[in-house]
């Protein structure tokens, strides 16, 4: 008699249950797509324009962030080494190389949530272009780890998973056709405490 009613229960919270869960992994899986992809860094120049796909979206309403317009910036993101190696912040990370043109960049720790990397707080957190010790060609080299090192160097301690996260404002980059052109900083892993 309530054998019926006990599959339709069962039959609905799979279908509810397993969809609902489909939904977040996706979206926490992705940010959209149309993704700019230079070595191991990753930006989405769509996300905040008429043109973003549901995915990214959805991703932004999730978040309840402001992002930047076509016209404002570029964020990039980079979750690996050069080598492809997951950055821990159980390492520290040497970076050569230089940005796309921009009137103002930062670059600073976060874990892989997003959120900001709280080291010791009179230690340099970020690095940003109006301080920045940097060649004449405009290359320059930067730490990022727990150890002090003289030059570019910002501070990084704990043994979670870190991305690096390059934010360009007003910048020609997002509306760029040919991505040739892109050049951004190499990342190299130089130690681990662990190894």
């Amino acid at each position: 008699m309530f054998r019926l009613p006990i599959y339709v229960l069962i039959a609905l919270s799979i279908a509810f249950g397993g969809g609902t869960w489909a939904s977040i992994r996706i979206l926490k899986a992705t940010s959209g797509f149309g993704a700019i992809t230079v070595g191991p860094w990753e930006a989405f120049p769509e996300l905040q324009t008429a043109n973003a796909d549901p995915y990214a979206r959805a991703h932004r309403a999730d978040d309840g962030r402001l992002l930047f317009g076509r016209a404002e910036g570029l964020v990039f993101s980079a979750a690996e080494d050069s080598n492809g190696r997951r950055l821990s912040a159980e390492c520290s990370y040497h970076l050569d190389g230089q940005t796309p043109p921009a009137r103002f960049w930062t670059l600073r720790v976060t874990d892989r949530a997003g959120a900001p990397v709280a080291p010791n707080p009179t230690t340099p957190r970020s690095l940003q272009s109006w301080r920045l010790l940097q060649d004449n060609d405009g290359t320059f080299h930067a730490t990022i780890g727990g150890e002090p090192r003289p030059g570019n160097w910002v501070s990084m301690t704990g043994s979670e998973d870190v991305k690096f996260v390059l934010t360009l404002i007003d910048t020609p980059t997002a509306a760029s056709v040919s991505l040739g052109e892109v050049h951004l900083p190499k990342i190299t892993q130089e130690a681990c405490d662990g190894a």
